[in-house]
């Protein structure tokens, strides 16, 4: 990263959005700014300031202990520090209970006592892959369509959740307690200057889906961690609970976060080539080709929870193999056409990832994986024109489909395996990703499951 020496406009940019910040908590009577930034895990972590410190922490950034976060460091290299970004200053549209002022948000780069990016910072692995994708011509946007469940409640016995209503796909559902729950989530995000496209319920009673305009891919990732906050705090409000498991419910349809990812060089959509007949220029059917083919090695990061891979499975409504096409949703990538010759629309659809990863390191990964393609000119394989759903395991091995991951432990071998991976990660962030998902996966294949206590007990 630069120095604010080699770069004085972004230094002046930067200094006037400050000014606007300590202006702004003067006029407004803001109590608190709460500093946020994103563990590996993808958690959301916050630390508050009084507005009169605030001046200091731009200059110096506020110091914590790093070795307390997951993956940040090590118990002898603890010392970190938070360095608030003043272009993510946003007033919560809501009241403290501390007295009725106002509070405020902005997310944070993380860095080293010397002043140095932290390599554990997911903000600055997404940072640096989007440097390289800018070092190619490429400005990279980004558009989640984002899935969550609204529950009763979250019971902690682990017996089955109760969605909070019994609502189908575009279904005018009404809720018992949360009465028009999406209008208050949006409203709130709006007032955040998040926009959003489309809200509507899912195919799953209780389900939510809620549709973020297209951004540049930090804001975005900045946008979906603040998108989780929001929706969870909004429904705490309204008496129920908000969750982005993958999947809660055995019998219904999990929750993704299905991605339009778009390339522009300067003003014009490198994906878009109107003599083709998908309109998908030779730049994105390369992108294309190299989502496919790291597939499988980026799984373990755009599916990090063992619990994401039952939604991977046949009849779930999410792809299962890797394979792409132009209106096939059963397909890993989709290119839509819902807006046929409009060249800003090109885009392609990436399926897999649920809205439950973190966000920084899946759009690295994805983004990785498709410039992978445009540099390496890999070739893309036909689309697939079957409803791949409905084939039997024979039948799609036979069709060519090569199947996903079905388990987090395959993921993980897969990212195991990768060269790409610890250069898009950094070895700090690789190591630890693999270190800590290996160990959820040796808890999970440990834990005996109610299932196994109901069907063997009884007979065994």
């Amino acid at each position: 990263m630069l120095s604010r020496r080699a770069k004085p406009g972004y230094a002046r940019a930067m200094d006037r959005q400050q000014e606007f910040v300590l202006r702004t908590l003067e006029e407004r009577d803001i109590r608190f700014v709460r500093l946020w930034f994103t563990d590996v895990l993808g958690f959301l972590k916050s630390v508050a300031v009084a507005p009169a410190e605030l001046e200091g922490a731009f200059s110096e950034g506020i110091g914590f202990d790093g070795s307390a976060i997951e993956g940040f460091a090590r118990v002898y290299e603890s010392d970190m520090v938070a360095k608030p970004d003043p272009s993510t200053f946003v007033v919560l549209p809501w009241e403290t209970p501390e007295g009725g002022a106002y509070s405020a948000r902005m997310f944070c780069d993380i860095a080293m006592p010397d002043g140095s990016p932290s390599w554990a910072d997911p903000r600055h692995v997404l940072r640096r892959q989007l440097a390289k994708a800018s070092e190619a011509g490429f400005t990279c946007y980004v558009h989640p369509e984002i899935e969550f469940f609204l529950l009763e409640d979250l019971p902690e016995d682990g017996t089955p959740p109760r969605p909070a209503d019994n609502g189908g796909y575009f279904d005018q559902a009404s809720h018992a307690t949360a009465t028009h729950f999406r209008r208050h989530a949006i409203e709130t995000l709006e007032a955040m200057g998040i926009s959003v496209e489309f809200s509507h319920h899912e195919v799953a009673p209780g389900q939510q889906e809620i549709d973020l305009r297209y951004a540049d891919a930090l804001t975005m990732a900045d946008n979906v961690m603040t998108f989780r906050y929001v929706i969870k705090e909004v429904a705490l409000r309204q008496g129920v609970r908000a969750t982005f498991m993958p999947k809660p419910f055995t019998d219904q349809p999990g929750s993704g976060m299905h991605t339009h990812i778009s390339l522009f060089e300067g003003d014009r959509n490198a994906f878009f080539d109107p003599e083709d007949p998908d309109e998908l220029s030779d730049i994105g059917k390369k992108f294309v080709a190299g989502l496919l083919t790291h597939a499988r090695e980026i799984s373990a990061v755009t599916n990090q929870w063992v619990n994401s891979y039952k939604r991977l499975t046949a009849g779930g409504e999410a792809p299962t193999t890797v394979s792409w096409g132009r209106a096939n949703r059963s397909a890993l990538v989709r290119v839509p056409m819902y807006s046929p010759g409009k060249a800003s629309s090109r885009r392609v659809e990436v399926r897999t990832l649920d809205s439950a990863c973190n966000p920084y390191l899946a759009y690295s990964v994805i983004i990785a994986a498709g410039l992978r393609g445009i540099e390496k000119g890999y070739e893309l394989p036909p689309p697939a024109e079957d409803d791949i759903w409905q084939l039997t395991e024979a039948e799609r091995r036979a069709a060519g489909y090569e199947q996903l991951p079905q388990n987090l432990g395959e993921a993980l071998a897969e990212m195991d395996r990768s060269e790409l991976l610890p250069e898009v990660l950094g070895e700090h962030v690789y190591d630890f990703f693999l270190r800590n998902k290996r160990q959820e996966w040796d808890n999970y294949r440990r834990e005996v499951t109610p299932y196994e206590l109901r069907t063997l007990l009884p007979m065994l």
